[in-house]
This record gives structure tokens, sequence and C-alpha cells, in this order.
């Protein structure tokens, strides 16, 4: 199983566009949305340096995610409000809390193939696949059988809509 990392715009009640977040969203019990979406949760570090290349994932849609912790933690170091993440994409299984060492987890997320768009947090819902009050505070899925279900009945279900092709994300976020 694989783990890479990024560092996301942390989004929660001290944001500006928070509270217009959650009336349009209807996602009352957030307290933080913590989500792999490039909208809502965009990485902190959007500019691609060149010494960057042999440190991230050199695959299309996937260059905002690092292969190396350390060398992500020194460039977020001076970031305030940021969430530093481990993450797999689609996990056949939960992945243990070992190979996430200095990480807890956090839940799943859902995002489109093109990693932009959360399926849970920011397509105003499916409600055929899941109801809202399924997500988190954090506005994730917390079991990995139930957020596979949800992946799969999402290609069944709505075959043509762009943000329901998704992979599934295990997230875990240090402290």
């Amino acid at each position: 199983m694989t783990r890479w990392f990024i560092a996301t715009k942390k989004f929660d009640k001290s944001d500006d566009a928070w509270e217009k977040y959650i009336a349009w969203s209807k996602l009352e019990q957030l307290d933080e949305l913590v989500s792999l979406d490039g909208i809502l949760c965009p990485t902190v570090l959007p500019e691609i340096k060149s010494e960057y290349w042999s440190r991230i994932v050199n695959e299309d849609f996937m260059q905002q995610f690092f292969t190396d912790p350390d060398y992500l933690a020194r460039e977020i170091a001076n970031i305030q409000r940021c969430n530093f993440l481990c993450v797999f994409r689609n996990p056949s299984v939960h992945p243990d809390s070992a190979v996430a060492k200095g990480f807890e987890f956090v839940g799943y997320d859902l995002t489109d193939i093109q990693s932009s768009v959360s399926a849970l947090s920011n397509c105003g819902g499916f409600p055929d696949v899941f109801s809202n009050d399924e997500l988190s505070d954090k506005g994730l899925i917390k079991s990995h059988e139930r957020a596979r279900k949800v992946q799969i009945d999402l290609r069944l279900k709505y075959p043509y809509e762009v943000h329901a092709n998704c992979h599934l994300w295990a997230i875990f976020r240090r402290d």
C-alpha cells in the first residue's frame, strides 16, 4: 500500500466562507472539513518547483502529492492553518496505522478521478447513495467498507456524472 503526503488549506469555522458553505452543503455537523477537494481544501503548495519533481507523484492529476514526508514537512514549516495529510488511494482494506506512523486516521474521502471535487462534500449530495448525516464532523466516511460501497454505487447510479467516478482516499492527519 503506497502512502502519499499532501498539505492542504484548513477549512473550518474561522474561515470567512464557512457559513455560506454550511448553508449550501447542509452539512451542519461539520466542525472542520478535511478533504482532498482541491476547491474547498486546496494544496498550500500550488506551484510545482523544479526541485519537487523527484519528490512528488509523477502521474496525471496527482502532482500535488509528495512521496517524501520529511521534505514536505520542511516546505510547509512556516505555513499557518494547514493540514499535513498522509493518504492512501483506493486501498483494498483499511490501512494499518503503523504504515501511517505519526498520523491519526480521520476518515475516507471520495474525489473525482481528477482529484478536484469531493463527491461527499462538494457536489450537493447523492441521496440515492449516501445521506449527509453519514458523514463525520470532518465531512468523511469513517468505515472502509461503507466508503467502498458508496464508491461503487456512485459509479453504478450516476454513470454520466463526472464527479461520481471517484478515487477512494484513506486520510490520516498529523496533529
